[in-house]
């Protein structure tokens, strides 16, 4: 009988334009946003070639009449507990939410009591239905290679997985750095970087880079568990007395997810998830004791602010679908919160307090910890270099405590790259602009650069027309010409007025836009 654990993932396509229900099937081009690029979009966006990744100029200029949603990850989760709620119920316990829409089971039970993998991934498909939502569900015997065959709906036979994952380019195990250099390599594909020795990678790419050449291999990142026999790294609150207000239970979560990183540091390891327990009292006589649960996969990744921003999100979920209140539907006294550490491993990144004291750079987090704490996670960012050729593009708002998104290398090769001198100030996004000639028609470029006609003023959105005195360019850049998805094609131009200020405009699918400003 073969050992290998087998993992179900089921994902929930395009949640977060489900969850908003503005546009419940989708038929209106809408997209959700956050950071500046469309995070997901509805299907006729995407028949109009707006995708996942796209930064927003990009896609409106695909798409033009595309609307923009903010995204709300506390609202997607309220809306996703009732659709967890209900699959325990009636299809498995034990779910582990790796974001709202997309969540994971151990499957090898399940599986035995509902008769094969087929008929479980069936059952749950029709449970989430029953709901009124539609999922994918994959199979595999790792969480990573499910969640991709979640995409095809797709079970892997055992034992198949590192065959399944290997034509996958590397872009897709999530990091960045690595992913670059192993194409300039020619490992383009996860089974090119499979087949390596285990011991070269390790010697050059580190800890994680060997974690990286397992998940392509098929296994599981992380190894074996370093729980040793009592050991428990549960950090708890108890509430006396009972409180019924959110407020104090998510400051207090605040502070429970800060010991519980102390604890993981001084244990010397990571978790892959983290059980939030909620223990309630009521008035009712079943409500004495009453227990809430969810885990979250955390793979040794969240900082102790997104930790506590998850227990935020799963408090507020509990609240709305009345999770929280008793028999008589008043709320239920919240007694005790628990965060406990699953699935222990040896961590193998940097440990900043191994040597004691606390530096500078510790004391800047903890003031930023209390700065989120307040504020909220995202409010409290760091400017991180950027890959591009524009302004705006070599510049990326980061939440302290995440990791920088995925934006390209900032040494380039960039050709086609503005050159110095800079631009004094650019505008988080680029304002719609009109450039006219002296008939008043909007000057054009054709495909040799040549312009319909000389500029003669020049129109942005919030400031008077102005007289144009002075130009250079046009400059063409080309971007990503090898992907018909994610293809641009843009010029860009420097325009001196008469009342002095310079522009930089940068001309995409006949829109003019206005990208920086010379003080």
């Amino acid at each position: 009988m073969s050992t290998v654990e087998r993992v179900l993932c089921a994902w929930l396509p395009d949640w977060p334009i489900v969850a908003d229900g503005s546009n419940p099937d989708g038929a209106r081009a809408t997209a959700v946003v956050a950071g500046g690029k469309v995070v997901a979009c509805s299907a006729a966006a995407r028949a109009l070639g707006v995708r996942r990744g796209m930064r927003l100029r990009q896609a409106a200029g695909r798409a033009p009449e595309l609307e923009l949603l903010e995204r709300d990850v506390a609202g997607e989760t309220r809306c996703f507990e009732p659709v967890l709620q209900y699959l325990e119920q009636h299809a498995a316990p034990r779910w582990e939410v790796i974001r709202p829409g997309l969540l994971v089971l151990p499957a090898r039970g399940p599986a035995r009591y509902f008769g094969g993998e087929q008929a479980l991934a069936d059952r749950i498909t029709e449970a989430i239905s029953a709901v009124g939502f539609t999922a994918r569900v994959g199979v595999a015997d790792t969480v990573f290679a499910a969640a991709l065959a979640a995409r095809q709906g797709r079970l892997v036979p055992a034992g198949r997985t590192a065959r399944f994952l290997a034509p996958y380019p590397v872009g897709v195990l999530g990091r960045p750095e690595l992913a670059v250099l192993l194409s300039r390599m020619g490992l383009s594909t996860l089974g090119a970087f499979a087949a390596l020795p285990g011991d070269k990678v390790t010697a050059r790419f580190g800890a994680d880079g060997a974690a990286a050449q397992r998940t392509a291999r098929g296994l599981e990142a992380r190894g074996l568990s370093t729980r040793t026999p009592g050991q428990d790294l549960t950090v708890a609150h108890a509430f006396e007395p009972a409180v019924t207000l959110l407020e104090p239970v998510a400051f207090a979560a605040k502070e429970l997810a800060r010991r519980l990183h102390e604890r993981l540091a001084a244990a010397g390891a990571v978790c892959a998830r983290i059980e939030v327990a909620l223990e309630l009292g009521g008035a009712g006589p079943h409500n004495g004791g009453r227990r809430l649960a969810r885990l979250w996969r955390h793979e040794g990744k969240l900082s102790e602010l997104a930790v506590a921003e998850r227990v935020r999100w799963q408090l507020t979920a509990w609240q709305e679908t009345g999770a929280l209140a008793d028999d008589g539907g008043a709320a239920a006294g919240i007694v005790r919160l628990a965060l406990r550490p699953e699935a222990l491993s040896a961590a193998t990144g940097r440990q900043e307090l191994l040597f004691g004291g606390r530096s500078a750079t510790a004391e800047m987090a903890a003031a930023a910890a209390r700065l989120q704490a307040m504020l909220g996670h995202h409010a409290v960012t760091r400017a991180e270099t950027g890959g591009g050729r524009g302004p705006a593009e070599r510049a990326v708002r980061v939440a302290f405590g995440d990791v920088p998104p995925e934006n390209g290398l900032p040494d380039g090769p960039w050709p086609g790259r503005l050159p110095a001198p800079y631009p004094a100030w650019v505008p988080a996004q680029p304002e719609p602009a009109r450039l006219l000639d002296a008939r008043g028609e909007s000057v054009a470029v054709s495909a040799r650069l040549v312009l319909s006609a000389p500029p003669a003023r020049l129109i942005v959105k919030g400031c008077r027309p102005v007289a144009v005195q002075g130009w250079a360019g046009p400059w063409p850049a080309l971007e990503q010409w090898w992907h018909a998805d994610r293809a641009r094609r843009l010029v860009r131009m420097q325009i001196v007025t008469e009342e002095g200020p310079a522009w930089l405009l940068v001309l995409e699918q006949s829109q003019w836009w206005a990208e920086a400003h010379y003080g």
